[in-house]
């Protein structure tokens, strides 16, 4: 008589490594687990908790500027690399990891008004009020090459593929880093250009913004800007979206910022709010997904490329106004510099803990995260979720700010009620800052 037997290997159900941990074969059947969705609940409202528990961004302070620190960039192949620029005229170029300074020196006479890292020979550029231009390799002290312009240089920025790089100062000029003089001027008005940005994808366009409100659009093939944007109050940065090539996100005066699609920019595609004094600076993430904002309120924010409001704000007591953020290239950090001569590092996730996590932590994170998102909607979890502390200077000026534009509002609402119907149009609030556009 032959007998079948069901027999089951050991290796079946236990882990590899760690024998005396079984697997628990758990029988997903809804109608066994009557209470699956508390108990989810429950476990989304803890994960929610301890994330804001162990919410500690700030990672560490890089000192040795002995003045305010006005400009930094990363570099596009180093990971751990950085420079910054002072308003005493010192470089320096920091190792991310070390937290020290391995290369500085005092580069120029004046205020350092931009730096950037050459894609080409890994080569960094400074520019100055000086009227100067001046490129290192890192390790000497004397520059590689020098360019004197005519009038003093407010921004710089270098070309991804080619050995171009253009400068803002009265003018937006390209010049060759093989020849003395600029081989070619952009000028569309008379005002100071602020800030000049080569898009990284579209490499041949180029966007700047002026004391004048405008924001210009040129186009390197064709030697001839392609479009203005006016704006009721100044920008000061600009920064393209990595992943999509024709939008870019401005900061502005009116303690906002705005994307625009450069084919169409009768009206922006998104608005940040949440800062309540001008907005210095503005970084992309390499994912496209992230900007950070440098503002001159003393707080830094992350913003959701695709939301209107701040996910996260970093400050400390000593911090002062910031004038300078940068995504590290791995989108782990971010990196700012303020007026009071520090490199701060944060890290982009404020409770992400740092170092090697094993194959159990991982599946315990991203269980916790996908519990959170699908419980995002409940009251308790997403007040603990947005819940910050923030400085009292700021939150007075929030509320303030928020009495300001109620009463505006109510005053327009009550306009446009006493007026004959049409003749007061109701602006939406993507269009509210643009003056127009010339093309």
């Amino acid at each position: 008589m032959k007998v079948k037997a069901l027999s089951r290997s050991t290796a079946e159900y236990s882990r590899e490594r760690a024998q005396d941990i079984h697997k628990v074969q758990r029988n997903l059947d809804p109608s066994l687990h009557p209470f699956e969705k508390a108990r989810e609940y429950t476990r989304a409202l803890n994960a929610v908790k301890v994330e804001r528990m162990f919410a500690k961004p700030f990672v560490g302070a890089l000192s040795g500027h002995a003045d305010g620190v006005y400009c930094m960039a990363k570099h596009t192949s180093r990971l751990d690399t950085l420079i910054s620029g002072s308003g005493d005229g010192e470089l320096r170029i920091w190792s991310l990891s070390d937290r020290q300074t391995t290369w500085s020196v005092a580069a120029h006479k004046g205020i350092v008004k931009g730096v950037c890292a050459s894609p080409i020979t890994s080569h960094y550029l400074s520019c100055s009020t000086d009227k100067t231009v001046k490129i290192w390799d890192g390790v000497s002290r004397d520059p590689v090459s020098t360019y004197v312009g005519k009038y003093a240089f407010s921004a710089l920025s270098h070309h991804r593929n080619d050995a171009t790089f253009a400068t803002g100062g009265s003018a937006v000029e390209i010049w060759d880093e093989n020849r003395a003089e600029p081989v070619h001027q952009f000028s569309w008005g008379a005002d100071t250009i602020n800030t000049v940005r080569f898009n990284q994808t579209e490499t041949s366009v180029l966007a700047s913004c002026g004391t004048d409100r405008t924001i210009i659009l040129y186009d390197m093939r064709t030697s001839q800007p392609l479009a203005k944007l006016v704006m009721t109050l100044k920008t000061n940065a600009i920064a393209w979206n990595p992943m999509e090539a024709f939008n870019f996100t401005t900061a502005n005066e009116d303690h906002n910022l705005y994307t625009f699609d450069m084919r169409k920019m009768d009206h922006a595609l998104n608005v940040y709010k949440d800062h309540v004094s001008a907005v210095l600076d503005v970084d992309y993430s390499p994912t496209g997904e992230h900007i950070v904002t440098g503002s001159y309120d003393r707080s830094l924010r992350i913003f959701a490329s695709r939301g209107g409001h701040s996910t996260d704000i970093y400050h400390t007591k000593r911090m002062q106004r910031i004038f300078c953020v940068q995504f590290s290239m791995d989108s782990k950090y971010v990196i700012s510099g303020s007026d009071d001569g520090n490199v701060r590092l944060w890290k982009a996730r404020a409770s992400e803990r740092m170092g090697v996590k094993d194959y159990r932590e991982r599946n315990h994170l991203e269980y916790a995260d996908t519990l959170k998102k699908r419980y995002a909607h409940m009251p308790d979890i997403k007040r603990i979720d947005r819940h910050r502390h923030v400085p009292k200077a700021i939150k007075s000026a929030a509320a303030t700010k928020r009495v300001m534009l109620d009463s505006r509002k109510q005053k327009e609402e009550n306009l446009r009620r006493h007026s004959k119907p049409g003749t007061v149009e109701r602006k939406a609030e993507r269009k509210k800052a643009v003056v127009g556009v010339a093309k």
